[in-house]
């Protein structure tokens, strides 16, 4: 049974907030993720055993049903008659009670649920998140009168900055530090004052060439925190002020300003700081998606992870140790393997040029091989990954730091019956949905240690090329974060 309990303060007395959610049809009028909503047969939205037909804005179709309703203790329960999403037996109460300065109110929402088995944090935190959160952001918003038409705060013309900008795919010389402007905030867009920057494989790809998601002139850099300054009109859930974090497209985080749509931010707990919200958003997301998405990683599994001491890496290992699995690792020095071990990696296996190291995990387990093998390394570890493979083994290649795989036969993979998959984490975190629930699970293990960051290196914003040449070269552990 998995059980949600969410609370807010809202800044706005109880008969004015009951006053808005009492009619069990209201969420059409405040909850963003509702596109239409009716109650079936003409009942009263307060009426015991009546019906709400509704559909999100992805689509998705509900019915719910009014259950118990109490005008004194301003309180209501309901259950999901009919939903795509697998909330099993679900019921839901909420209850608003005054703040004892009698100008506030307290608002409970409760639920209790079952799952198919393994979705449980995942369902969890599309209700948690994706429902009662933004229920509570949005009905915040509404009482302090922030869905308006222009930027909540700042001027209404750009906002002066500087950014690393490129003129040429190239090596690092390419990359310049320049004055930029960020505009105003658009509908659905808002505009931050970032503070911490995370440095990826992924811009080095960009910066070259080899992935074509920049045509210069332009910004790369696909991850960044900081803190929202305006926002534009339509925009429910943020407010200037917020701290904020993202790892998405479009490319351009190199930035000390940006404007871009709110869609893709990621409200950020107190517990984390900014740093650490730059040093795991794309890292911390991708070890997400990879250990519980794209190859489930259950106990007694055992799983290899190349560049086992990289940002990607040591989460990794500490997040598949906790999950029980056997974890081997490969590095490229002693010194990396020594913080590979301190975080999670049993076996650290040296391999200065990316290879040679398949005979050693078989020796390492039996002669049987990985169930799981994370390659972000590409062609110069390929051939020896297969090979390091069990029988119906998974070589998951999510990166391509030496180069990109050659064309591969699939009848190659046939001989021990292996999967191959390419996964990139941005389809993962397409849905909003999605992208939530893989967040509030990457902030939880963080929160609980489970998870420990490791930032190796910092530099100033404006030395991002410095940043890329130690990158490339091999001279980094753990995360690389610009600090603007």
């Amino acid at each position: 049974m998995v059980r949600v309990f969410k609370s807010t303060i809202v800044d706005a007395p109880v008969d004015a907030v009951w006053s808005l959610i009492r009619d069990f049809n209201s969420h059409i009028h405040w909850h963003p993720a509702i596109a239409e909503s009716v109650i079936e047969g003409g009942r009263s939205g307060d009426e015991v055993g009546c019906v709400r037909a509704f559909k999100l804005v992805d689509g998705a179709a509900l019915r719910e049903q009014l259950l118990a309703f109490s005008e004194p203790e301003r309180s209501f329960t309901y259950c999901i008659l009919d939903s795509p999403i697998p909330l099993l037996g679900y019921v839901a109460q909420v209850k608003l009670s005054p703040v004892t300065d009698g100008r506030r109110t307290f608002w409970q929402w409760s639920s209790s649920f079952e799952t198919p088995p393994g979705r449980e944090q995942e369902l969890f935190a599309i209700v948690a998140e994706g429902v009662y959160q933004a229920g509570f952001d949005a009905v915040q918003a509404h009482f302090g009168g922030r869905k308006v038409t222009a930027p909540r705060t700042g001027t209404a013309g750009p906002l002066a900055g500087k950014a690393v900008v490129q003129d040429r795919h190239g090596g690092p010389e390419v990359l310049s530090w320049r004055d930029v402007e960020a505009p105003a905030p658009g509908p659905g867009e808002v505009r931050l004052r970032q503070t911490a920057i995370g440095v990826n494989y992924i811009d080095v790809y960009v910066r070259t060439g080899l992935y074509p998601m920049l045509k210069p002139p332009g910004t790369i850099g696909m991850e960044a925190a900081g803190v929202v300054e305006a926002v534009g009109a339509d925009v429910v859930g943020l407010s200037p002020g917020d701290r904020v974090a993202y790892a998405c497209p479009p490319v351009g985080a190199y930035a000390t300003v940006r404007t871009m749509a709110a869609g893709q931010l990621v409200l950020l707990p107190d517990e984390i700081d900014d740093r650490t919200a730059a040093a795991i958003m794309l890292k911390g997301m991708t070890a997400e998606y990879l250990l519980h998405r794209t190859h489930a990683v259950k106990a007694g599994d055992v799983v290899l992870v190349h560049a086992a001491a990289g940002g990607v890496g040591l989460m990794l290992c500490q997040w598949a140790r906790h999950i029980g699995a056997t974890v081997i690792g490969t590095v490229g020095s002693e010194a990396k393997a020594k913080l590979a071990r301190d975080h999670g990696c049993d076996y650290p296996i040296v391999t200065p040029r990316g290879g040679g190291f398949a005979e050693r995990v078989k020796g390492l387990t039996g002669g049987r091989g990985a169930d799981v093998v994370y390659d972000g390394i590409g062609r110069d570890s390929f051939e020896d990954s297969l090979e390091a493979l069990a029988l119906c083994g998974h070589l998951v290649s999510y990166g391509q730091a030496s180069g990109p795989v050659p064309p591969v036969e699939p009848a190659r993979l046939s001989g021990k019956s292996l999967t191959l998959s390419r996964p990139v984490l941005f389809h993962y975190t397409a849905d909003r949905r999605d992208l939530t629930a893989i967040a509030t699970r990457l902030f939880d293990v963080v929160r609980r240690g489970v998870v420990k960051v490791e930032i190796g290196q910092t530099f100033p914003l404006a030395e991002a090329a410095e940043a890329h040449r130690a990158l490339e070269g091999r001279r980094t552990t753990g995360s690389t974060v610009l600090t603007a």
